[in-house]
This record gives structure tokens, sequence and C-alpha cells, in this order.
């Protein structure tokens, strides 16, 4: 699940890209209350248009034959539906087909090599998608079991509220949120749980009835320094143990147990936001979705690990990529205001980025490399795919 907010990133030659591609990662977002992005007009290009339609009606017919009823998600991205909990499943289609056509339109028509990448990761639903686009299993094979349970996760987003917990000027203590949510649990009045870690000052929740507010009351006692803000969306809650209540993880454990996939590790290497590391091998795909679906998701591992990792750029694939651009933005224009005045000042970001080399980067600790953070260039992939589009 992805939070609304607009980035503007920044253009890169094509030539670039596909020669870089090696110091890239790229980034899948995840479900989202606005899904559409610019799907209709490269739907709509004479170039991508074959590609496009071709995924969405593979996913479309997966859809269909799980919900019982048709659905024509080409139609669907023509006419930019407003998304709701109603039409979560083909959201769900629609997003995954969307990014593995991001990734076989960057392939077929501009060089763009992502499994030589340097590593992937996606946010909720683009763990998925990475996956997919890795090598490890097929499209329509995932997405069997991801709408099986999609039903259910949307009733049970009609009874949920999503809180963000954060801390202005601190850390967030984020086991004494879980500490403080699981006493309201046992008081057996409504499940609230953390789904998501997006910073060290900042997790999201996601909690039934008045779990929320039950939440925002306790911290004003436990952790004085930490805030809540509700958020007026109605969100799906993945990654939480309120799915636990129509058994979803181990029913979706289940079917994965016969889903084909291929026992390789995905390529590139895909960081996993359950474990917070690069686990996936060839072999536990099922075992690492199976904890996916209800373990919280460390986005804040994957910023780190991304900057320490040296990468000079982020490509974000997905309709309307914002979550993860979002959260980079944010760390930059921290250190900038941080080291403004003795840096930036004097040397400027151009020449600051040439005494900062990346041996030097692989060589300091994991918080120094945050610092890294203004340098990295992010890159919009489906406005790059329509700025460079070939008639």
């Amino acid at each position: 699940m992805d939070q609304p907010l607009t980035v503007a990133l920044e253009p890169v030659a094509e030539i670039a890209l596909r020669d870089r591609i090696g110091d890239c990662a790229v980034a899948y977002r995840g479900y989202n209350v606005t899904n559409h992005g610019r799907s209709a007009e490269l739907l709509a290009h004479p170039a991508y248009a074959a590609v496009v339609t071709r995924l969405l009606n593979e996913a479309g017919e997966v859809c269909s034959q799980s919900l019982g009823r048709p659905v024509d998600l080409v139609e669907y991205v023509r006419r930019q539906e407003k998304c709701t909990l109603d039409t979560f499943s083909q959201d769900v289609a629609m997003i995954l087909a969307i990014e593995v056509a991001h990734v076989r339109l960057l392939e077929q028509f501009h060089g763009v090599s992502v499994p030589q990448a340097a590593v992937a990761f996606g946010y909720s639903l683009g763990e998925v998608s990475a996956l997919v686009c890795g090598g490890v299993v097929g499209m329509c094979d995932a997405l069997k079991v991801l709408l099986a349970m999609a039903p259910d996760c949307a009733e049970l987003g009609r009874d949920a509220t999503m809180g963000i917990v954060f801390c202005r000027t601190a850390e967030l203590d984020i086991g004494a949120v879980d500490r403080l949510c699981q006493e309201i649990n046992q008081a057996g009045q409504g499940i609230i749980g953390v789904s998501a870690q997006l910073a060290p000052n900042t997790v999201l929740v996601l909690g039934q009835r008045d779990t929320v507010d039950r939440l925002k009351a306790r911290l004003a006692e436990a952790i004085p320094e930490a805030h809540l803000r509700k958020n007026p969306d109605r969100w799906p809650p993945l990654h939480t143990p309120l799915l636990w209540e129509r058994s979803i993880p181990d029913r979706a454990a289940l079917m994965m147990r016969t889903v084909p996939a291929k026992f390789v590790a995905p390529q590139p290497p895909v960081f996993s936001l359950i474990t917070g590391r690069a686990d996936y091998n060839d072999h536990n795909f099922r075992d690492m979705i199976h904890r996916w679906i209800d373990h919280p998701q460390l986005l804040w591992d994957a910023v780190q690990y991304t900057l320490a990792s040296g990468i000079g750029t982020v490509l974000h694939v997905g309709p309307e990529p914002n979550l993860i651009p979002a959260t980079f933005k944010r760390v930059g224009d921290n250190v900038r205001a941080l080291v403004g005045n003795r840096w930036y000042s004097n040397l400027g970001l151009r020449a600051l980025a040439t005494v900062v080399r990346p041996w030097v980067v692989r060589r300091i600790s994991s918080k120094s490399s945050l610092l890294r953070a203004p340098f990295v260039q992010h890159v919009n992939v489906e406005d790059w795919l329509l700025e460079r589009a070939v008639e």
C-alpha cells in the first residue's frame, strides 16, 4: 500500500540508462488509492500498445476467472476509473500487469536489461512484481494466488483505519508501538498492528474499529514525543495480523505449494521488505511470500541498503510511483538541511559528489551512507518511456 504523494523525478538519457543499468536499483510500487498513473497513455501509444494490451488481457483473464465475471482491464485503464475497495482485485491485476509491461518495454524498445540491475525491491505488491520480473514466477501464476485472497482482504479493509505514527525530532521507539498494539489487541475489542516502517521516525499502523483512536490516546502517555495522524482512505490490511481473521496467510501458503515456479534466484537479486535483507535464493520463494502477506514492510531497510551499496540511480517501476521516491526525497532533503552550511555551501553538490567516491562510500558506515541521498538519481519509468517513445 502506497501513500499518495507526488514527487518530481529527473530525466535520464536513454543511452546513459542502458549503459548504467548495473549501477541501478529497480523499485516497484504497491497498491494505492490512485493506481492508473500514465498507463492509458502507454496503452494508446502505437509503439507500446501491443505489449501493454497483451499483458492487461492476460491479467484480466485471470481476474475474470477468479471473480467469476468478465473483467476488461484494457477498458478499465482507458476509462481510468476511481480505485476503491470494490475494485481492489482488478487494481492488483492491473498494477502487476503494468509493472511487467514497464520492464518489457524497457528491454524491447530501449535495450535496458533490467535483470542486469544491481538489485530490485518492491513495496507490498511490488515485491511480487520484482519476483515476476526477476524470473522466479509467472505473472498469471502469481496473480492466481493474489486474486484468490483479494476479496477477503478488501472486505477486511472496510473496517480498517490507517494511522501514521511519527516523531518530529527523534527516532520512534517502534518496539514500544508494537507493544501498545498488542496490549490493545488482548482487550478483545479489535485488532491493530504495524504494517510498515517507512523511516526511523515513522510507521504505518492499520486497525479495526476504534483501535487507531485508542492507540493515539495511549501514545500520549507511553511515547509523549510521538504523534498519530489518521489517513481518510480505506486500505486492505495487508502485512498485519488483521489478515489472520480469515486465515489468509495459511490459505495462500496452501495454494502456493503447487504454484509453478522456477528453482532459480531472482535476477537481479531481490531485497526483501519482509526480512530487510536480500534473502531470496533458488528455493525459498514460497516460504518468503507466505511471510510477506502478514509481516510489516521494512521499507527503511531497503532505502539504507540502496544508499550503502553505492547505487547511483533508482528506477521507479509502476504507475505514478510515490511512496518510495518520496522516502528517498525526504532523506535527501534532511541531509541537505543538516550539512548545508558546512559542506554544500562551500563545495556545492557537484563538487561534493566528486569527493565522496564510490570506493569510499562502500567503506563507511551505513548511517554515513545516508549522506549519499542527495546524489542518487531517480527515474520515473512511465515518464521515461513516454518521453522516449518511437512512433
